[in-house]
């Protein structure tokens, strides 16, 4: 599967591990740097979803999504990737395949509009049965784009090339991606999270997100394997 993100905005909250430990699944570990969880939120713009060698299927190919999402390890440690709590995307089709590997997606009404540098962005949740969300946010880049410096903490939260899931049945999977260095811009935003966050039982502290912005990112993906068999 290859994809591109567009307009990518990451806020960034650290998070006592202790608070957030009880909202992972079993079979995972939370990831720490110098002692900290974090939490994160991404909205961006999605492009040329397909799967390779295919052309992109029609009412999937673009559309928002918003992630929540925090990070971990696998059952041995190795291999620290990235686990969602949420992920809203615009698509109805693309959304309708994600749940099936297990990835908690729900569909929203989205909206991106674009005004010289600046990305205005607005989320709320439209899935049947689903609990609801809303999400609005003002944002834009302040800075040259540069590659996270090695070992620093923005390497660590961006430079991540799996992610765990629970798939139906209850089985930890992992999926592989690839993807080139982030290159990040310093970012200002002004953020309305309402429930996005809170739903999960996570309570984020009261000071102001880490933000970087990231213009363009292509990546590709690979079907997920049960930890069992990797």
């Amino acid at each position: 599967m290859t994809q591109t993100w567009c307009d990518l905005l990451f806020a960034h909250w650290p998070v006592a591990p202790a608070d957030l430990l009880p909202t992972l699944p079993p079979g995972l570990r939370l990831d720490t740097y110098a002692g900290r969880a974090w939490v994160s939120v991404t909205p961006f713009f999605l492009t040329g979803l397909r799967l390779r060698g295919l052309p992109p299927l029609p009412g999937c190919a673009a559309f928002p999504e918003l992630n929540v999402r925090t990070y971990v390890t696998g059952p041995s440690g190795a291999r620290p990737g990235i686990f969602f709590y949420s992920l809203d995307a615009a698509s109805p089709l693309a959304v309708a395949g994600a749940r099936l590997l297990g990835l908690p997606y729900f569909v929203a009404r989205m909206t991106v509009r674009r005004a010289s540098d600046w990305v205005d962005y607005r989320a709320e949740r439209a899935h049947p049965g689903a609990p609801p969300a809303r999400f609005v946010a003002r944002y834009r880049p302040t800075g040259p784009a540069a590659p996270a410096p090695l070992g620093s903490l923005e390497e660590w939260l961006v430079e991540r090339y799996c992610l765990y899931a629970v798939a139906p049945g209850g089985v930890l999977h992992r999926l592989e991606i690839h993807h080139g260095p982030w290159l990040l811009q310093p970012a200002e935003a002004a953020l309305d999270l309402g429930t996005l966050v809170s739903q999960h039982g996570i309570t984020l502290p009261p000071i102001p997100p880490l933000l970087h912005f990231a213009h363009r990112q292509e990546m590709l993906g690979w079907p997920p394997s049960p930890l069992a068999s990797i």
